[in-house]
């Protein structure tokens, strides 16, 4: 009789990448905080965050780093997306 041994591979660690994203939005100082919520969801911390609000500018940018698995980056640009004040939301 023999007896067969299963070796299942290690779980692999997700690696972390740390990406610069660029939002282009509109209202104002008032939609930071949910940028910045739709941004940190999961726990994932921004980094380096900058946001350019001017008088008379319809569209406001805010650009900063998050690191998160890479394969999470396009559900995060959708997410940003979804938000009603957001124009646009791409890698920087």
């Amino acid at each position: 009789m023999s007896v067969s041994t299963f070796h299942t591979p290690a779980p692999r660690s997700t690696m972390l990448v740390r990406r610069r994203i660029a939002t282009y939005f509109t209202g104002g100082a008032t939609q930071v905080p949910a940028l910045i919520s739709a941004l940190s969801q999961q726990g994932r911390p921004v980094h380096e965050l900058s946001v350019d609000i001017r008088e008379g500018v319809r569209e406001s940018s805010m650009v900063c780093a998050v690191l998160l698995p890479g394969e999470e980056i396009d559900q995060l640009l959708a997410r940003l997306r979804e938000l009603p004040a957001v124009v646009s939301a791409e890698l920087a």
